[in-house]
Formats: structure tokens, C-alpha cells, sequence
């Protein structure tokens, strides 16, 4: 290594101890503390801690609000640069690519900035392109940051963020956010997802022109989606596009298990009479069962069912130890009681999702990474619909897209197939309880009906107990009986006594067994 390098190093490491110093890190490290040492760290942590407040699986609730705070102003990279980074990366010049590029960028960002151009075939395109070097810089930072915080012997508190665990998460992210080939294999999959769905599209990617460092897609001309002037102007319908955009985005977390974890209005255009997504940087996924079990949890929570919620939380999580069912269960009552007076219109399901959120982080119930980017891409989503078209509730359309789901995915024949069966089977088996009856009493009779109860309690409670035995089976041979009286009889005994005198026998034997179970047991 030269020692150019090294002194560069050593230097950046001087700044960054005196960045942890200052905001006294070692004493304890909340959210503000947090926000301070990524702000004076530089723009490139600043997005990393944007993308890290999505996170709600790993961070507390606090940290994630205090860094979707952050704010950043990037100076975009010089032409030369950008004309310098395309021609390595294609090992062509730029003409040979580009009919024309514009030297002035659309956009810049802390990890890349966007150009529009031209293809030579005459496409349209932006062009984004990874600033030089901030891979191995991030790199350098984050082990420097490690250094600096055991050089000032950093150790976390209890109870508040481990500093070394978010270290350790930012570069996971930098990794994927700097990778450019996952954005375009996530384009070219929810495109795919997505490809029956009329109304909605995304930009064409130009494939042979992506490396890990630079992107080119077409370039999207829509509408933005909150300019409601605009689209009115052009003729659209904003209750039209909120409901489609709500349906399409409950069917990417429902049925896809792939959504769009920041779909925020500068990333949705309307052009073309179509809903266009944009920057498929950070997306969500969610397994089968996952899906499956949010549904779950949505309908539990629609139809006020703690049992189902509790269902819901247990499947959905990685259970640490052992589970305090009952404390779990009450848990989920009182969340649903919040929601009791509610109808289904008044529910915030990003709301509802991070309260179940929060139950398991109680319960100390691990959650899959793609929950958290549920719960913020929820909200995102819900502020969009709310601002273009008020009257649409999204957890209204996710509760009626569940449904259809459910309606449509249901085995009716085999459901129907399996009920029958099973009814015919209770018809069957009712067919014999009167000469079931007559055994047990027959038995009884002769003194040899045993019922094995073992007890270890005094003989007023045992007496309680022989006397509540005696009327739970007196009652289920009432029950016994006015069902063989419903369903009638079809032995040789109705050649001798007419059929309506059997029921009549039958229920008026029923009346007295329910007299004798209702009189009070005798006290002694």
C-alpha cells in the first residue's frame, strides 16, 4: 500500500473518532445521538440511515422515525467524471452508445446520479450511474467506524441500540443498494409479476447496457401522481387511479410476495393511462406462508378474532424461548379493543401491522425482514391513496381482495365432498345412540358402569364433582334422546306401538332427566 493511502486513512479515521467523541456515543446511543454522528459522517450514511429506518425488525420504533428525518443535498459528479466512469465500465466511447447524453443530471443522490440520452437505436433513456469509488469508501468507512469505536472503547447500553449491529446492517444494505444488477433483475420481476395487470407498467430495461455500476431504462415523461391539476387537465379519473393503485399494491404483498418498499409519489408516474413505478432499489419480499398468514392476521383483526391474531403473530415470527400464551393472547384483545368501535373503514392497516409489530417484539418473537418494509411501504402507500382519492380505504380493499382470494383459491368440491361425508357419518353414528343408551343404562342397572375420576380433594368438593358428573351425562342422555325423537324410529317395535307414541315416550323422558339437571344440588 502506498502511504498516500495510509495517511488518508489515518486521517479519515482522526475525523471519524472525533465525530463519536463529540456526540458521546460510550455514555449511551439514542436515536438523536444516532441521527448526529450518520449526519456528520456524510451523505452517503445519510442515505444508508434513510434505507435503515425501514428496518422496524431491527431497530427500535424510535431510531426508525428519528432517521426518516434525515436530509441530504448531494453536488452532482462533473461530466468529465461520469463520461469517464460509462467508457470503463462498456470499454467503449460514449458515442458508440449514445446518440446524445445531457451533461447536466436529472437527479443526484450520495450513491449515484441520472442522465437522460439517447440510445444510437433512437430509445429514450436515463442512465444511472454509480459515483466512482463509493463502494471501496463505504468499505473503508465502516471498518474505521468499528476501529473508532473500540478505540474509544465503546460498549452498548442495555435496553438501547447496539452501534456495532447497525454498522455491521449498513454495509448488508450498501451491498445491495450499490449493486445496480438487483435493481434490474427486480425490475425485470415485477415487471413479469405484473404483466396482466392493464393499467400498469414500468420502465423498459436495456439489459445489455447494465453493469453492477450503471443502469439504462427508458425514460417515463408521466404525470408525478400528486400533481392533481395535471391529471385532471389530462382527462383522468383520481378515485379511478387511487382504487387501482391501492388494489395493485395489496395484490403485490398478497398474492406476489414482492412489493415495492418505498413507493413514495416521486416514484409513481401516470402516463399513458397507466400507473408507472419507478427505482426498484429496495423492494420487499415475503414468503407463501408469510402472505398467507398476514391474510390471516388482517381478517382476524376485520372480524375483532384475538384467537386468530395470536394464530397469526405464532406463525409468522421465529418464537425465542418460551411463549406466555395467555399474556399473548391478551395482548391481542387489547389490541383489537382499540379497534372496536371502528368499523373497517376507519382501520389503518399499516397501523394494525405495527401494532402486531410491536406484540411480537414484546413477546421477544423474531420477524421476517420483509415485515418491516411491509409496515413502511403500507404507510407510504396509504398517504398516496389518501391525498389522490380520500374516500378509498385501503384496508377495505385489502380485506376484499383477501376475500375474492379466498373465494376463488377454496377446493369447493372436496370442502363440499369432506362436509358431506362427515354429516353422514354424525347421521350414521345418531342411528345407534338409542341402542347405545339402552347398553348404558342396561349396564348401569347391574351396577358395573365405573366412571374413573382420581381425586386428591376433600368430600365436599368430591361430591361436587360426582354430582356435576351425574347431570353432564343425565344431559347428554336428554340430548340423546330428543334426537332419536326428531329423527324417529325404524325398529320392529313400531309394529306394536305407533311411531308417535315412541317420540312422545322418548321426549317425555328427555323433560325429566332436564327438570332433574336443572333442581339445585342438595347441600349437606
Amino acid at each position: 500500500m502506498s502511504k498516500e493511502p495510509r495517511i488518508d486513512q489515518h486521517k479519515r479515521l482522526g475525523e471519524i473518532i472525533e465525530v463519536l467523541r463529540r456526540n458521546e456515543i460510550t455514555r449511551e446511543m439514542t436515536p438523536e445521538k444516532l441521527c448526529a454522528v450518520i449526519e456528520e459522517l456524510g451523505p452517503t450514511f445519510i442515505k444508508l440511515g434513510q434505507i435503515l429506518s425501514m428496518r422496524s425488525d431491527f431497530l427500535p420504533a424510535a431510531y426508525c422515525e428519528a432517521l426518516t428525518r434525515l436530509r441530504t443535498q448531494v453536488e452532482p459528479m462533473p461530466y468529465e467524471q461520469v463520461e469517464a466512469i460509462l467508457e470503463d465500465a462498456y470499454g467503449h466511447p460514449l458515442q458508440d452508445i449514445f446518440a446524445s447524453f445531457e451533461q447536466n443530471a436529472l437527479g443526484s443522490a450520495s450513491i449515484a446520479q441520472v442522465h437522460a440520452a439517447e440510445l444510437v437505436s433512437g430509445e429514450k433513456v436515463v442512465v444511472k450511474v454509480q459515483r466512482q469509488g463509493i463502494h471501496e469508501t463505504m468499505n473503508r468507512d465502516i471498518v474505521l467506524l468499528k476501529k473508532a469505536a473500540e478505540i474509544i472503547k465503546y460498549t452498548p447500553h442495555k435496553g438501547l441500540v447496539d452501534f456495532n449491529r447497525v454498522l455491521d446492517e449498513m454495509w448488508i444494505v450498501a451491498q445491495q443498494e450499490m449493486n445496480f444488477l438487483t435493481e434490474a433483475q427486480n425490475l425485470e420481476t415485477f415487471a413479469q409479476m405484473n404483466k396482466d395487470v392493464v393499467y400498469l407498467s414500468v420502465p423498459k430495461l436495456f439489459p445489455n447496457y447494465c453493469t453492477s455500476t450503471t443502469l439504462v431504462m427508458e425514460r417515463i415523461l408521466g404525470i408525478p401522481i400528486d400533481d392533481h391539476e395535471a391529471l385532471l387537465r389530462a382527462g383522468y379519473d383520481l378515485n379511478e387511479i387511487g382504487s387501482k393503485l391501492a388494489d395493485n399494491y395489496v395484490k403485490q404483498i398478497t398474492e406476489d410476495g414482492f412489493f415495492h418498499a418505498d413507493p413514495h409519489p416521486g416514484n409513481i408516474r401516470i402516463q399513458d393511462g397507466k400507473i408507472v413505478y419507478l427505482d426498484m432499489g429496495m423492494m420487499g419480499t415475503l414468503s407463501e406462508k408469510d402472505r398467507r398468514t398476514i391474510s390471516q392476521a388482517v381478517e382476524g383483526v376485520a372480524r375483532n378474532n384475538p384467537e386468530a391474531c395470536m394464530d397469526a403473530v405464532l406463525q409468522l415470527g421465529v418464537v425465542h424461548g418460551e411463549i406466555d400464551r395467555r399474556r399473548l393472547y391478551r395482548d391481542c384483545e387489547t389490541m383489537l379493543d382499540r379497534y372496536g368501535s371502528m368499523d373497517l373503514g376507519s382501520m389503518d392497516l399499516s397501523i394494525v401491522m405495527k401494532d402486531i409489530m410491536e406484540i411480537m417484539k414484546a413477546h421477544q418473537i423474531g420477524m421476517p425482514g420483509g415485515l418491516s418494509m411491509l409496515v413502511r411501504g403500507l404507510a407510504t402507500i396509504e398517504g398516496v391513496v389518501a391525498n389522490i382519492a380520500p374516500s378509498i380505504n385501503v384496508t377495505q380493499v385489502a380485506t376484499a381482495r383477501i376475500s375474492r382470494a379466498f373465494l376463488r383459491d377454496f377446493d369447493w368440491k372436496s370442502a363440499l365432498s369432506r362436509d358431506a361425508h362427515a354429516v353422514y357419518e354424525s347421521a350414521y353414528k345418531a342411528l345407534d345412540i338409542p341402542a347405545l343408551i339402552s347398553d348404558a343404562l342396561k349396564t348401569a342397572l347391574r351396577g358395573e358402569g365405573v366412571l374413573g375420576v382420581e381425586h386428591q380433594f376433600g368430600d365436599q368438593a368430591a361430591e361436587l364433582v360426582r354430582e356435576n358428573v351425574k347431570k353432564i351425562c343425565a344431559a347428554i342422555i336428554s340430548a340423546a334422546l330428543i334426537l332419536s325423537a326428531c329423527l324417529g324410529t325404524d325398529t320392529a317395535l313400531e309394529t306394536v306401538v305407533p311411531s308417535i307414541w315412541i317420540r312422545i315416550i322418548l321426549s317425555f323422558f328427555a323433560l325429566l332427566l332436564t327438570l332433574w339437571i336443572l333442581l339445585p344440588a342438595k347441600r349437606k
